[in-house]
């Protein structure tokens, strides 16, 4: 089930922004020491290139994705997830906005 909040976390306060504003996130650090980000894609095509493995968990919105040279495209809505191996590659398609939490390994 997709949390809906962090509890105990610590907050980066300055903001992540990638790809002149479409892609804006923040980066949290759990109790336990485990490390995500949350934010938000704004409509438009965009290329990822992650060097640790991640999987993007979708909280609200939706988006078409594909990793690595598949040709095809995916799809994930509230509640859905994907994940990419290190020094991996995805590309994501976003209609409307799309809310995620990013979870590294």
């Amino acid at each position: 089930m997709t949390p809906t909040h962090f509890d105990g976390v610590r907050v980066n306060t300055q903001a992540n922004v990638f790809f002149d504003g479409k892609c804006v996130s923040h980066s949290l650090t759990l109790p336990d020491g485990s490390k995500k980000s949350v934010g938000v894609v704004l409509p438009g095509t965009l290329t990822f290139n992650i060097g640790a493995p991640e999987t993007m968990e979708c909280v609200a919105g939706g988006c078409e994705y594909r990793i690595g040279d598949s040709p095809q495209w995916l799809t994930a809505g509230p509640g859905d997830s994907f994940s990419v191996a290190a020094k991996g590659r995805f590309e994501i398609r976003v209609s409307q906005a799309y809310h995620y939490i990013c979870h590294f390994a």
